[in-house]
């Protein structure tokens, strides 16, 4: 009996689950980013999304991701929470 189906199968098996452990979530630049974008950031409902566009149209664009906590309804932590997918490029 060969064996070199059933290890090839286990290897690429391996190989997907240690991709799919690796995998990251899209970097969110906060003075491009549409409102579904937004939405996805971790606390980030369709409504602070919508808020984050607004504030952004009446006050420029932001300086730093720290600035996110201006908008009214997003506080530090949930800035911290996002910080790895934040960006302002």
């Amino acid at each position: 009996m060969k064996r070199t189906p059933i290890i090839a199968t286990l290897v690429l098996l391996f190989s997907l689950f240690i991709g799919f452990a690796h995998a990251q979530d899209a970097t969110v630049n906060i003075n491009t980013a549409d409102v579904t974008t937004l939405a996805s950031l971790n606390g980030i409902g369709d409504s602070k999304a919508q808020a984050i566009i607004e504030y952004r149209e009446a006050n420029g664009p932001f300086a730093s991701t720290a600035d996110l906590s201006k908008v009214k309804g997003i506080g530090a932590r949930t800035v911290e929470k996002n910080a790895d997918r934040l960006s302002i490029e």
